[in-house]
């Protein structure tokens, strides 16, 4: 079973991310857009580019080019950094807000659909084995 487990989360993630590409596919983003979007709202507004690289673990010019086309989109701004004149802060445009609300409802919809019959002890339980797993990947750095 264990040699197993790693290969069915990773079945399970590109499922659940392909689904959830395909129900926002009209509102004309990718998986890799949408997901820096999730990631400056988790992240709070007003984060620089480099904080948003790191909390997505990517190379600084990946996110350019993906910030790039969603400031093309007018879903972000950049905005001038008071403290540092050579930063850029990340906020949402009203564009922007309005796609993380409609993108958060089918969210929100596929994983009801993805979790059902699957309890609340279940899931906590599911999220408990993940926390552990990645505790123990921490200490391996």
């Amino acid at each position: 079973m264990r040699d197993q487990f790693p290969f069915a989360v990773a079945r399970v993630t590109r499922r659940w991310r392909k689904m959830l590409d395909e129900r926002l596919k009209d509102l004309g983003v990718t998986q890799a857009r949408w997901s820096t979007m999730v990631y400056l709202q988790q992240g709070g507004e007003g984060l620089t580019q480099r904080e948003l690289a790191s909390l997505m673990a990517i190379e600084n010019p990946t996110l350019v080019r993906l910030l790039d086309s969603l400031e093309q989109q007018q879903l972000i701004e950049r905005r001038p950094c008071p403290n540092d004149r050579r930063a850029r802060r990340l906020h949402l445009t009203k564009a922007g807000v309005e796609f993380m609300e409609e993108l958060s409802e089918r969210a929100a919809m596929l994983r009801e659909e993805m979790l059902d019959g699957i309890s609340d002890q279940e899931i906590e339980s599911s999220l408990k084995v993940f926390h552990k797993i990645m505790e123990n990947a921490e200490k391996q750095k």
